[in-house]
């Protein structure tokens, strides 16, 4: 009768836990879709399925994103529609030789030259076809594109950033963040729902005690008591509770010492506030327009000032991050910024054969740095992570006769098994460490 009656309250609990947990979760997964949902919208509507859009749209980032956007006007004229102000074989002789026209008196040429401080824009030796499809491109993405609001330039979001965001080891990873949230939220859950139960469980007793029906059974049920004395004092409950404190501290010595030289997620402050997100995200300047000895050298030069001052002598010349590069400038002193991946010393690593060579993109090692405001270490860096990447990155020898016996001697080997980079000895010592 005593357990009839107290575990009605129980399926309400769990009721109302489930309704709650169902909610939060089609929330959560309801936002997922709608983000989901406009990237696809998106992608679709800058006609990311055409062929000739795709090959402009590589164009246009290797050519013109560091002087040209499409909705914004840079070191060059934007370019929104620019496909309705001239006809396309204008076009195709202005990105060729623009100094050929301005010089033969062409009046739309002379005007541009004029309106932009007769700035001469470098000539591009392209084909017909290929400026044809960095038109298309421009073409579709006046059509989609939404006119970006100018009040708050994101340097001035990233240099918010740099001064408020702590810049240590969590910064920049979101998702660490919101599994954070989750578990804390299931654990104060819990203890809601214990707290109520022994509320509820208190409850049912003292309402039991005043019922003069019960018999000797009953009533020695409900005026029991739990003498927590007796857990605490218990040689088990004291042998367990001692292995977990051990087996805790020893994870956590264990974690420590595997983390030592780990930087993931470090994100110092840096000296001026720039924007990846703006610069290699939203107007698509390719890497190597700045860092110039990605494809070339054993390491990634950090960008001169000069680099700056390419757009930077004609745009956002009174933005105070701007403004100390131009300090920078006039004191002869170079840029402090600061080393976000470092390698330790005793291990070799050549930038270029990894770019050029094996042909692996920026975001592989560094992550989505074109959505980076402050940068930050995306990636472990460790001797681990790297091997495993040599272990499953296909190495590309086609057209390539240094591989072909190679490539002959290990499918006679391994038969199917794919030619990785740790097939042509990228797993040994000698490789990283000399």
């Amino acid at each position: 009768m005593i357990s009839c009656k107290s575990n009605k309250k129980y399926p309400l609990l769990l009721s109302l836990l489930l309704s709650f947990l169902t909610v939060f979760s089609s929330f959560a997964q309801g936002e997922q879709a709608s983000v989901s949902q406009d990237g696809v919208t998106a992608g679709a509507a800058a006609g990311g399925d055409d062929a000739q859009v795709q090959a402009g749209a590589a164009l246009f980032k290797n050519n013109c994103a560091s002087c040209h956007a499409i909705n914004e006007k840079l070191v060059g004229p934007p370019l929104k529609d620019v496909h309705k102000k001239h006809k396309l074989p204008w076009l195709i002789n202005w990105i060729r030789n623009s100094s050929k026209m301005v010089q033969s008196g062409d009046k739309e040429a002379l005007a541009i030259f004029n309106e932009y401080d007769k700035q001469q824009m470098p000539s591009f030796a392209l084909s017909d076809d290929e400026i044809t499809s960095m038109v298309k491109y421009i073409e579709v993405e006046s059509a989609t594109a939404a006119t970006a609001p100018t009040g708050t330039p994101a340097n001035d979001q990233a240099a918010a950033a740099a001064t408020d965001g702590p810049g240590g080891a969590g910064g920049g990873i979101a998702t660490d963040s919101y599994l954070h949230i989750v578990l804390i939220a299931l654990i104060i859950i819990l203890i809601v729902m214990v707290v109520v139960l022994l509320i509820i469980a208190n409850l049912m007793k003292d309402y039991l005690r005043g019922k003069k029906d019960l018999d000797g059974n009953d009533r020695e049920l409900v005026e029991q008591r739990f003498d927590f004395s007796k857990v605490y004092k218990s040689r088990a409950v004291q042998v367990i509770v001692g292995l977990i404190f051990l087996i805790v501290l020893t994870d956590i010595a264990i974690e420590e010492t595997f983390g030592v030289g780990l930087q993931q997620g470090y994100q110092p402050r840096q000296p001026i506030a720039f924007s990846h997100k703006l610069h290699a995200g939203e107007h698509q300047i390719d890497c190597n327009y700045c860092h110039t000895s990605v494809y070339k050298s054993k390491n990634a030069n950090i960008p001169s000032a000069n680099i700056c001052m390419n757009c930077h002598s004609q745009i956002k010349k009174e933005s105070p991050e701007i403004r100390k590069i131009y300090a920078a400038i006039e004191k002869d002193q170079p840029i402090e910024w600061v080393r976000v991946h470092n390698l330790p010393d005793l291990a070799y690593f050549n930038h270029s054969q990894h770019t050029q060579v094996g042909g692996v993109e920026c975001q592989t090692c560094h992550g989505p740095i074109e959505t980076m405001d402050v940068v930050y270490q995306f990636s472990p860096l460790t001797m681990g992570w790297c091997i495993n990447c040599h272990r499953e990155q296909p190495l590309n020898t086609e057209g390539n006769g240094y591989y072909n016996n190679l490539v002959k001697l290990h499918d006679q080997a391994n038969k199917g098994a794919v030619f990785t980079v740790s097939s042509n000895g990228g797993t040994e010592c000698s490789k990283c460490h000399y």
